[in-house]
């Protein structure tokens, strides 16, 4: 995300504060080895197992995962009629994958004379994420996304006055946040359940971070009324956000954050 997200270098808006310019396009592509062996399934196949993949960063977009035709599991492809089209990297051609029972529909593509400019993209293909039902990194599941090596996550505990308001409503204070810089992304401050008020209902929303792991939402429930999916948690944290383990974050507009930054010795 770092390098194809505002402030990047291969952003539309890269960081002015350097002693270089880039001489290319606005949109940029870059492919960038992702020396890991990764693999998908579908049902109770494998799709593909390749130690042969690659990032593709492109401007304001997510990387995608590419790797070697060779690499697929032919005898589940279908090639369909369906194609689009990319000003930056051509016509992709897709399959539709069958295994038994399950089918992902035009799950795969290719381009196969990509543009100029992208030949390097020739005999690749990628994956939707979403169109398989498990992906691996080596021996580990892997859930939201394949980890961009460019993006970081770093949980700190901190002696920062953190207060979280809704008018004159305290809905939370401590002294002793977590801070989570994440690159990207404002930092956060994640608070210990004990430093939070009693107004948390759990929510039905859920997300996954490829970094942090499966978030829990809540409700926060005031004399004002109910904020919905107001406030998170980790509950089982992945390896960089282990300090926050249980500790919620806020984030609504009806909310403010007030950092009052460290007591004074």
């Amino acid at each position: 995300m770092t390098l194809t997200f505002p402030g990047g270098p291969l952003s539309e808006s890269p960081a002015e504060s350097v002693n270089y310019s880039i001489d290319g396009p606005g949109h940029r592509l870059l492919l960038h080895p992702h020396a890991r062996r990764v693999r998908a399934h579908l049902g109770d196949e494998k799709v593909f197992d390749t130690t042969r993949g690659s990032l593709l960063h492109e401007t304001a977009i997510l990387p995608r995962f590419y790797f070697p035709e060779a690499d697929l599991r032919a005898d589940l492809l279908e090639p369909t009629d369906h194609s689009t089209h990319c000003p930056f990297k051509g016509d992709a051609s897709y399959w539709t994958v069958r295994a038994g029972e399950s089918v992902a529909e035009n799950a795969i593509w290719t381009y196969r004379e990509p543009i100029a400019g992208a030949e390097w993209l020739r005999g690749l293909v990628s994956v939707y994420w979403e169109a398989m039902d498990t992906w691996f990194e080596e021996d580990e599941e892997v859930r939201g996304h394949l980890r961009d090596p460019y993006h970081r996550v770093d949980a700190r505990q901190s002696s920062r006055r953190v207060t979280v308001t809704r008018g004159d409503e305290v809905i939370a204070r401590t002294e002793n946040p977590i801070t989570v810089f994440e690159t990207g992304i404002p930092t956060r401050f994640y608070i210990p359940r004990e430093d939070v008020g009693p107004g948390l209902a759990v929510s039905e929303k859920q997300a996954i971070c490829a970094y942090k792991g499966d978030a829990t939402y809540y409700s926060v429930e005031s004399e004002s009324g109910t904020l919905e999916d107001a406030a998170w948690s980790y509950e089982d944290p992945l390896e960089s956000a282990l300090p926050a383990k249980g500790a919620v974050c806020f984030d609504h507009d009806e909310l403010t954050i007030t950092d009052e930054g460290a007591p004074q010795a």
